[in-house]
Parts: structure tokens; C-alpha cells; sequence
């Protein structure tokens, strides 16, 4: 039985069948088949996978900021408070992104512009949205910067970027995506680029604000000790699709999909000792360009059987709140 969504009124953001392909001169590339998961009001919704999944596509598409001319969302639907953001016109949609959904990006020095100080940046997205005066932007922007602990938050926004740390323009697209008070905040590995201690920080300041604020966080990653500490429910992706879901003490638990169980044995652990290798999940990725037949992860997988190689498996329940898109994840939980 596949899980079962609802859209209740402590859902946020409900995303359905969703597919996006992306365009070569004479290929497709099929990024996403078919994900449907569910961002409730307040909540952290980890997404885990490897580089290449489809987790930041996911982002980009229900944003719409996928490239027109290479990329396309060519079925299903993302729905904030009802409405199919995937209908929506490109007018409507730029009142909602940096409003009522926000995102940071990976590399903040890609993300902010060079020629504008940090402080306009914020300010201009504050006059976007809200239609305020210069002078209460700009007001605005410097207790955002202090909101999100940047010292001396009264000269810094007069800042470039490139006058600033990594850590400290990390902070600052925090500060730019928190601005208007959004409803959603789409992290997207924002921590990759940092050294470990400013790693620490930027994610305690995200568990703090978000605690203080009442936004939800939709957390990218391929890090499953962040996934640990920051967030309450967990979806993780291979190949284009979703492959559980659970909540974060359940899946550690009783992980129900070998792939899943493979990224845990995948993490380092300092109690097996320096000498001994660190277990690797066998095979490749399989190519998105060419029709998969079967589980996509059967070639690698060593629960595997004549069925996985023939059918789809869809997600189903395995517990309560708790779903996997294997034909054997009952053994694979007993294992």
C-alpha cells in the first residue's frame, strides 16, 4: 500500500508526482521521477542523498529557477496553501520567492553580487516585498545582520562581500532569506563551503532562528550527522526518486532501504579504529539518460531479486510514518 498524503491544515508545502528532465542536443536526462513528499508548518524536513540525486533540482524546481532553456518541470504539482506554484505566472511567482519561500544557496560569494554592499542586497529584497522606505530597509537589514549574530551589524552592512568571511556571508544570506519573514527556508547545503567550527555555528544559528521565528527549513544535505541534529523528518533520494521516508529516530533506527543503510555504514566512525577501511557502497549511479527498468539501485544492492530487477517498487508503509520504495524492506529492516 503506497503512503498515504494528506493536505491538513498543518501542511505547508505539498509536492506531488513531481518530474523535471533536463535537455541535451540529443538526450534526456530524467533528474526527478515522479517525488511526491510533504513540508508541514514549523517542521525541518531533511533531504539526503548523493551528489547528483536530484536534491537541489528538487529546490529548483518547485522555486522555479530551473534554466528555461535546457530544463523543464514536466509533471505534477508543488502546492503552497493549495495553490500550484508550477501554474502560477512568473509575476505571481516573485512575489512568493524570498516572501513566503526563501532559499540559501551552497556558495554564498555566487549568490550575493560583488558591486552592492551586503546591506543593499537585504534592503532591496525588504522594498520588494514589503514596499517600505529606503531608510526603514536599510533599518531593517542591520537587525537582520544582528539577528544572525554578525558584530558590529551597524558597519558591516556597508560591507562588500568580499570584505567578509565565509562564515560571516553565510550569516548574511541567512539574514537576506529571513528578511521578509518567509514561511518556508530552503537550506541547500549551506555549510559545504565552511571549515567544521564555522560549520557548527551556521547550524546552530538556523536551529536557533528557526525556533525563534516558527519558519520551516527544508535541509539539503548529503550529511547525515546534520540530518541528526537538526531535523525532525527525513526523505532520501538516489537516482531521481525518493526512497524513504521516516522520521529521523526511526530511520536511524531501523533504516527500511539498503541504500539508506549503505550512507549509514558510509559514515566515518572514529570507534573502528584508524587501519580499518571505510565500508563503500559497490557499483555506479546508473545513467538518467537511459530508460531504468526495475529499482534503480538493484545493480548495487545485495538484497536484490528477480522482481527488483523487473518492477518499480513504490513507496509504501513499512511503519508508522515511515515508508520505503523497496519489494523487501521488511527483510532489509530485519537485517
Amino acid at each position: 500500500m503506497q503512503m498515504h498524503q494528506t493536505a491538513g491544515n498543518d501542511v505547508l508545502l505539498d509536492v506531488r508526482d513531481l518530474e523535471t528532465h533536463f535537455y541535451g542536443e540529443e538526450s534526456v536526462t530524467r533528474a526527478l521521477s515522479g517525488i511526491s513528499f510533504q513540508v508541514k508548518k514549523g517542521e525541518t524536513l531533511g533531504v539526503v542523498g548523493e551528489s547528483g540525486c536530484g536534491k537541489s533540482v528538487t529546490a529548483l524546481s518547485i522555486l522555479r529557477l530551473l534554466p528555461k532553456l535546457t530544463a523543464r518541470t514536466v509533471g505534477g504539482e508543488a502546492r503552497l496553501h493549495g495553490r500550484d506554484l508550477l501554474k502560477l505566472s512568473h509575476r505571481e511567482m516573485r512575489k512568493i520567492r524570498g516572501n513566503q519561500i526563501a532559499m540559501i544557496f551552497q556558495e554564498p560569494m555566487t549568490s550575493l553580487n560583488p558591486v552592492y554592499t551586503v546591506g543593499h542586497q537585504i534592503a532591496e529584497a525588504v522594498q520588494i516585498h514589503t514596499k517600505v522606505s529606503r531608510t526603514v530597509a536599510m533599518a531593517k537589514a542591520e537587525e537582520m545582520l544582528r539577528l544572525v549574530r554578525i558584530a558590529d551589524p551597524e558597519r558591516r552592512v556597508c560591507n562588500y562581500p568580499h570584505e567578509m568571511s565565509g562564515g560571516m556571508r553565510q550569516r548574511a544570506m541567512i539574514a537576506m532569506a529571513l528578511a521578509c519573514s518567509p514561511e518556508l527556508l530552503i537550506a541547500d547545503e549551506p555549510t559545504t563551503a565552511l571549515d567544521v567550527t564555522i560549520q557548527a555555528q551556521i547550524l546552530r544559528l538556523i536551529v536557533d532562528l528557526k525556533a525563534r521565528t516558527g519558519t520551516a527549513v527544508m535541509f539539503i544535505t548529503h550529511d547525515l550527522g546534520v540530518v541528526a541534529e537538526t531535523c525532525q523528518r527525513v526523505i532520501v533520494m538516489y537516482a531521481g526518486r525518493i526512497v524513504e521516508q521516516a522520521n529521523v529516530i526511526d530511520l536511524f533506527a531501523r533504516p527500511a532501504h539498503p541504500y539508506t543503510q549503505g550512507l549509514m555504514r558510509s559514515v566515518p566512525d572514529p570507534r573502528r579504529g584508524r587501519q580499518r577501511r571505510l565500508p563503500e557502497i559497490p557499483g555506479i549511479v546508473p545513467n538518467l539518460r537511459e530508460p531504468n527498468v526495475g529499482c534503480s539501485f538493484a545493480p548495487r544492492c545485495p538484497f536484490a531479486i528477480d522482481i527488483c530487477r523487473e518492477k518499480t517498487p513504490i513507496l509504501r508503509d513499512v511503519g508508522p510514518s515511515h515508508a520505503a520504495a523497496c519489494w523487501r524492506a521488511e527483510e532489509v529492516m530485519g537485517a
